[in-house]
């Protein structure tokens, strides 16, 4: 009874894994048709960006945009809530009084802003969600369980800035609506970066979680958080088991520390250090810096990786600047190349499972059913600066779709989409719409 029980009980914790997806209530994306002045801030790091786009419907697109970026001083990360908004607030204000006369604003219309959030938030209305928790080095107690969008708009009032909050998103949902407005095809989004996320474009009625009325559109993009999913069929190495238990979230972001840039350098750093330990890989005594967690970096390990000279000179000087190995043979040289070679494919082709699980749940998988062309955006600086990662997801998308369904799937690079995308879903959502209809 006991293993019945246990059994119930851990397939229930499996479907609540599985379950990590949040509505969005983004009912209605960019469809080419939008006009007008909007304004986006992406809020996502240290940095943040503020932007505007005047966009000129079916015609002329996108008519002219302009961006600026601030850095948040280091006190602000951890200071009260007010004091980071105010000075949000305050660059945004700056920023707007800077429209030149290329933009603008139609007649007794307030200015719309689409609010790129880019951490963990419980949203509950396309312009409103609490924050779950920050990440990214912010730590700002009172600011957790409150609506961010409200923080903003307070601090926008205290700048007597008239604008209005018309559209809370994150990044890979604004990589979506940008993908969108470019392509009609575009069906999802998958963000491939420091971090991992995947969004998508799913009928309304078949979402389980969704109660009340359904969207006019039928449409409503889910945001996937996949790199939260966790499951048996994941093959977890040792390396990777003593990486979650060592980690800030341990148990937490499993796929993500599978195949994002923030981990596939720490998990090659591991591999050659267990290879010394037990193989003297790098001579009797172990480096002092190897021992150092997360010392090797992606960009580290894809220039090693990418190294085409016949004594892998790159190799070398890599594990010599940065971990301080010096006078290593050819052999040895070749011995990281594999490792890099291994670590990268499994997380490629780990993606590119991903992907595939997006598409067979929107039945684009089945071969004859239809041709119509299957559209990714793709951001995120893994996937656009580590070829070999890059190339290997897409074979294996092809191998696990087959030629003749591939031959419909397009992969774009949607570069700096969350910014311009958060800017036309301000648009898809503007408040002003029916009054046009």
């Amino acid at each position: 009874r006991h293993g019945r029980r246990d059994a119930r009980r851990a397939r229930l914790r499996g479907r609540q894994q599985a379950r990590d997806d949040h509505i969005s209530y983004v009912d209605s994306l960019p469809s080419g048709q939008e006009k007008g002045l909007f304004y986006a801030l992406d809020l996502g790091g240290t940095n943040f960006r503020v932007l505007r786009v005047q966009l000129g419907g079916k015609e002329g697109r996108v008519v002219k945009q302009e961006c600026d970026e601030i850095s948040i001083p280091a006190h602000l990360m951890t200071g009260t809530s007010q004091e980071l908004f105010d000075f949000i607030a305050a660059a945004l204000a700056k920023f707007v009084a800077s429209e030149g006369e290329d933009f603008h604003l139609l007649e007794g219309r307030q200015r719309e802003l689409g609010f790129t959030f880019s951490f963990p938030v419980k949203q509950s209305s396309i312009a409103s969600g609490t924050l779950i928790k920050w990440t990214k080095g912010f730590s700002i107690d009172e600011t957790v369980g409150a609506d961010v969008v409200a923080e903003l708009s307070s601090a926008l009032d205290r700048q007597g800035l008239d604008m209005k909050v018309t559209a809370l998103v994150n990044d890979t949902i604004g990589t979506l609506a940008g993908g969108r407005y470019d392509d009609n095809d575009v069906v999802a989004a998958v963000i491939l970066g420091t971090g991992t996320n995947a969004a998508y474009v799913e009928r309304a009625n078949a979402i389980p979680k969704w109660h009340g009325l359904l969207p006019k559109s039928g449409d409503m993009v889910i945001n996937m958080e996949w790199g939260n999913f966790r499951s048996s069929h994941l093959p977890l190495t040792e390396f990777d088991q003593a990486l979650d238990a060592e980690s800030l979230n341990p148990g937490e972001q499993i796929y993500e520390k599978l195949i994002s840039g923030m981990y596939l350098g720490e998990i090659v750093r591991r591999v050659l250090l267990k290879m010394t330990e037990e193989a003297s890989l790098f001579g009797d005594d172990i480096p002092p810096k190897l021992k150092i967690p997360f010392i090797l970096r992606t960009p580290h390990m894809s220039m090693m990786h990418h190294d085409t000279s016949p004594d892998l000179r790159t190799v070398g000087a890599k594990l010599k600047d940065v971990l301080g190995i010096q006078g290593t043979s050819l052999k040895t040289r070749r011995l990281v190349v594999d490792v890099c070679d291994i670590v990268a494919k499994r997380g490629a082709r780990l993606a590119a499972a991903g992907i595939h699980g997006v598409l067979k749940k929107l039945g684009r998988d089945i071969p004859g059913s239809d041709k119509h062309r299957t559209v990714i955006a793709m951001d995120g600086g893994l996937y656009e600066h580590y070829t070999i990662f890059s190339e290997t997801l897409e074979n294996t998308l092809r191998e696990m779709l087959g030629e003749e369904v591939s031959s419909s799937v397009v992969i774009k690079l949607a570069n700096d989409g969350s910014g311009i995308g958060a800017a036309l879903l301000a648009a898809a959502h503007s408040q002003y719409l029916e009054a046009e209809v």
